[in-house]
């Protein structure tokens, strides 16, 4: 089998529009958790989202590209645009044929499936707009990367809900280490400030009134957000060859079922998610320099995620640091695996552990090391990042820093 390297990182989010922009965000840990540009009417139960609000998508695609294309899908194609030019791949001819675009996302296009119910039952107009389908459909993005870069290999999407990323990666990972492809565009991406999709995660009433606060003592729940995140993914071999640089290696990939509730977590299942990505990494728990923690800021799913770290790293979890980014730029849902990749995977290169934002003390029902209030300079060579969705369904990546 092969190794698989990644040679080109694409981002936007609430932190900015590409990875220049974000990291030095990242790694202070400056939250762009801000209050909502759409308070809503009636006002929401919560206050406070990760949007993209300087993201001006005339600025970057034709105004026929804009019939067709939802915003998750055109955030979708900008992070892939950055990741390509940074990979510096192009794929012609025979490359053509052994690509393949995987993506993640949980709930594809909302705006313009909302727009065609508001005709239909609020206006009563019995018709919606042409392109109603294609811009709804949940693999809208995985198809214009495609289509932007003459992609012929597999192309899809994955929707796993909030492992929806790791899936993708995962998937593409064993895709080029097995030799079915010999490069993918990898990631997930998500847009949810829409009114009835932000209506069913108030009802739910696991989002935070204030910026979210993973694994601390007064943590009131999570903080969506929205985005995009692209990788890379390269036959090593391949990547040497054709003299591209090197960002870092995927060299596991887990995942695993809790089968026990639709939204309720258990330790089971993501303590086998992670045990599997180590095993099939060929590495010991004592390898593993840094963890990307799930860590949404909710009551159940930070005390789990704890237990869960506890049982598969024993002691070792008194020492090994774990932070999450969502304190920064939210939950963006089917994107989470993708962005926290992107960061994890900055994370290896600088040898900085990102502190988690927003948080005075950590819960002590959650007895591991979390990085908070600064950043960690360490060596590190090696991280997990961790997804668990609704539904049971976990997915982890085990990343490594290049070896010079």
């Amino acid at each position: 089998m092969s190794r698989v390297a990644v040679t080109g990182l694409g981002l936007v989010c609430a932190l900015g529009k590409n990875v220049a922009e974000c990291w030095p965000l990242i790694q202070r840990g400056e939250s762009r958790i801000r209050p909502l540009a759409d308070p809503g009417t009636p006002p929401y139960r919560f206050t406070h989202g990760a949007e993209v609000l300087d993201f001006r998508p005339e600025e970057h695609f034709s105004e026929k590209d804009l019939l067709v294309l939802e915003r998750f899908a055109l955030l979708a194609a900008l992070a892939a645009r950055e990741a390509v030019a940074q990979s510096g791949i192009s794929f012609q001819g025979e490359l053509a044929d052994r690509s393949g675009v995987i993506t993640g996302t949980s709930v594809g296009g909302q705006f313009s499936e909302e727009q065609g119910y508001v005709r239909i039952y609020r206006e009563k107009i019995p018709k919606v707009a042409p392109l109603t389908i294609p811009r709804t459909m949940s693999n809208a993005g995985a198809s214009r990367i495609s289509l932007e870069f003459g992609i012929h290999g597999p192309s899809y999407t994955v929707s796993t809900a909030c492992s929806s990323s790791n899936h993708s990666i995962g998937q593409a990972y064993w895709m080029v280490r097995n030799g079915q492809l010999t490069a993918a565009i990898a990631g997930g991406s998500e847009a949810v400030f829409a009114e009835g999709l932000l209506r069913a995660w108030e009802a739910m009433r696991v989002v935070s009134p204030e910026p979210c606060k993973p694994f601390a003592a007064d943590r009131r729940g999570l903080s969506l957000g929205e985005g995009a995140g692209m990788l890379v993914l390269e036959n090593w071999e391949h990547a040497q060859a054709r003299g591209a640089k090197i960002l870092g290696e995927i060299i596991g990939f887990g995942m695993s079922s809790d089968a026990h509730h639709i939204t309720q977590p258990c330790e089971d299942g993501p303590a086998n998610a992670m045990n599997w990505a180590l095993r099939d990494a060929g590495l010991t728990p004592d390898a593993v320099d840094y963890i990307n923690a799930h860590g949404t800021g909710t009551q159940a799913n930070d005390v789990t995620e704890s237990q869960a770290i506890r049982r598969v790293f024993g002691s070792k979890a008194d020492s090994l640091p774990v932070s999450s980014s969502k304190s920064i730029h939210g939950h963006t849902l089917g994107a989470a695996g993708a962005i926290e990749a992107v960061v994890s995977l900055l994370a290896l290169q600088h040898g900085i552990v990102p502190p988690t934002a927003n948080i005075s003390s950590v819960d002590p029902a959650c007895p591991i090391r979390v990085i908070h209030t600064e950043p960690l300079a360490a060596p590190l060579e090696t991280a997990i990042s961790n997804t668990f969705a609704f539904g049971g369904l976990n997915a982890c990546l085990v990343m490594r820093r290049v070896r010079s």
